[in-house]
């Protein structure tokens, strides 16, 4: 829904927002994901909950709220609450500010018990957050605490010890420490919310004396945004992809009509600073993950020679795919998406021209197509649309670019050979397919959360899940990893089955899409099987529950020799695999788990 794409109308959304949560509850469409989200408040939290409803079913996440009394944020999360124990969260969000500080210094205060305050603001915290990690299990998401709304001191208020901005410095530097060393807790920078509102905006009085809202009334999307931004990338609802166009996008002119050497790109002119500005942002989102790709309406040789310039910094080795033609841009999104295995609702379109922006919000909805107006704004739009918004950042995220580069390599030299088994063969692949192990527990959380074709049933863990059932006696677990003569895949593939008796149900059979089609599956298959005849298991039943995105598996456990035993008149579907015969290995192009010879 365009209204609530950055940079929304704050006002609007507060005054629509009964008939906007009508029209996106009512958008057949959408399969929700579904998550009982409890916020903990020091503050009036009813609009915040609000907002935060409509973004989220924006992403296709329908949310369940538990909500906490005024200022009840500490008694409800530190003692026993049947209320909260019943409503069992998948996700708590702690809404507390600057207005919950209880121990301020004061200017006649030593450093020592300035000292001893700080220490008993910053205990009260974190010993609330390790009885919530610890009786709830689940995702923890925490406000920093923004500036103070005067400063006693003037401008030494920043410096001096006694100074509450130096305070709430020291105070958010304790909790960013805590974050750094706990898994599953996030901050929500209201910090940083707060400085690009505005404090003098921010700090309404009347909204706080009247209302108890710890911010002005149109601040509240703001923050309910930055919030709806950690959870959807918890879920997995981050884009993938960066597709930009180039002329007047990331360079200033049209490098057919104006040439290479007048392109305005560079230093020698305030236009082509901007446009430099936001190549090395773009250049940036590399190191997250992003991946680049290239849409424009050009001649492709043209195209190129625009990177070709000693200024320009961005490179064509930059970008995955470099799609430069005269087709409609909205099929070469298309395309380029079936040559990266990914939907297309995965990629971010960028570009000057708003009627080839809007071509492809018609044409394919679910893609991002952010409103970039003049090039001075392009990185502030991009980037407070937190498409790409980091919980997590593992190996695999930073070389992930390098990872699609050997893919796209390989599909180059697939066209060598006429047999496919005798291809596979020769790209040498080594598996390393084992239990969980604790190295690779991130990777193993960030793919239960991100995939969604190659997933037989879509279930979602947290660490802390995902650690449960790696020491859990009651379970089998395997991580897939994958490499090859083109570079290393990281951690591919991922199953968790429970055992019941002398049988193994599978809960998650996922798989990364940028494996497809290399018989990982096969292998995978093959050592589940071997670890399930190690526990005297005679059967396994595997699970598909169908949703718009992973139809590419619905046949899955029938190629692997399953008997469908069941299907509903939903397409959930039962199979099931009798192991206590003799079973021939499936895979015969993987080397799994080798040892290399010295």
């Amino acid at each position: 829904m365009r209204e609530l794409d950055y940079p929304f109308d704050a006002d609007l959304l507060i005054k629509r927002k009964v008939k906007l949560r009508k029209q996106l509850l009512a958008d057949n469409g959408t399969a929700f994901v579904d998550k009982r989200i409890a916020i903990l408040g020091g503050s009036t939290t009813n609009e915040i909950k609000n907002m935060l409803e409509l973004f989220l079913l924006n992403c296709g996440i329908r949310p369940s709220f538990y909500e906490s009394e005024y200022n009840r944020y500490y008694e409800d999360g530190m003692f026993d609450n049947p209320l909260l124990s019943e409503f069992s969260p998948e996700i708590i969000y702690i809404h507390t500010t600057s207005h919950n500080i209880q121990y301020w210094p004061s200017p006649s205060d030593t450093p020592e018990s300035i000292d001893e305050k700080l220490s008993s603001e910053y205990s009260g915290f974190a010993d609330l957050w390790d009885h919530l990690a610890e009786r709830y299990k689940c995702p923890i998401i925490q406000n920093n605490f923004e500036l103070p709304e005067y400063r006693l001191l003037g401008n030494q208020d920043a410096c001096m010890l006694q100074g509450r901005t130096n305070y709430v410095t020291r105070l958010n530097d304790l909790v960013y420490r805590y974050a750094a060393s706990h898994d599953n807790f996030y901050i929500h920078d209201i910090n940083y919310e707060s400085a690009a509102y505005g404090l003098d905006k921010w700090y309404d009085p009347v909204y706080w004396f009247m209302y108890k809202y710890a911010m002005a009334l149109n601040a509240i999307p703001y923050t309910s945004y930055g919030v709806s931004l950690i959870i959807k990338s918890l879920l997995g609802k981050n884009k993938k992809v960066l597709a930009l166009d180039l002329d007047n996008t990331l360079w200033g002119g049209v490098i057919g009509d104006d040439g290479v050497e007048n392109i305005e790109i560079g230093q020698e002119t305030p236009v082509a600073q901007m446009y430099t500005a936001f190549q090395k942002y773009v250049k940036d989102q590399k190191q997250i993950g992003t991946l680049l790709t290239v849409i424009s309406k050009n001649d492709e040789d043209i195209a190129r020679s625009g990177f070709l310039r000693p200024d320009s910094w961005l490179k064509t080795d930059d970008f995955i795919l470099f799609k430069a033609n005269w087709e409609p841009k909205d099929r070469n999104l298309i395309n380029e998406a079936d040559d990266l295995g990914l939907l297309p609702d995965s990629f971010v379109f960028v570009d000057d021209n708003p009627a080839e922006r809007e071509i492809v919000r018609q044409s394919i909805p679910n893609a991002a197509v952010p409103e970039i107006t003049t090039p001075e704004h392009y990185i502030r739009t991009l980037d407070r649309s937190g498409y790409f918004e980091v919980t997590t950042l593992s190996s695999d995220d930073i070389h992930r670019n390098d990872m699609y580069k050997a893919n796209a390599e390989r599909k180059k030299y697939k066209r060598e050979f006429t047999d496919y088994r005798d291809y596979l063969l020769s790209l040498d692949m080594k598996g390393e397919i084992l239990p969980f192990s604790p190295i690779y527990l991130a990777r193993i959380v960030q793919l239960t959360n991100k995939s969604n074709q190659f997933n037989l049933t879509t279930r979602r863990y947290t660490q802390t899940e995902i650690e449960q059932i790696a020491s859990s006696d009651d379970h089998i677990t395997l991580y897939g990893k994958l490499e090859d003569r083109f570079g290393d895949n990281g951690v591919v593939s991922v199953v968790i089955g429970s055992i019941k008796g002398d049988s193994l149900h599978i809960d998650l059979w996922l798989m990364s899409c940028r494996v497809l089609k290399r018989d990982m599956e096969y292998a995978m298959m093959d050592e589940l099987v071997g670890a399930c005849k190690n526990k005297a298991i005679s059967s396994i039943y595997g699970y598909y529950y169908p949703t718009p995105k992973n139809s590419m598996v619905k046949d899955f456990y029938g190629l692997q020799g399953f008997d469908k035993i069941s299907e509903d008149e939903d397409g959930n579907s039962v199979w099931r695999l009798d192991i206590s015969s003799d079973r021939r290995p499936k895979n015969s192009v993987i080397k799994v788990n080798s040892i290399e010879e010295e």
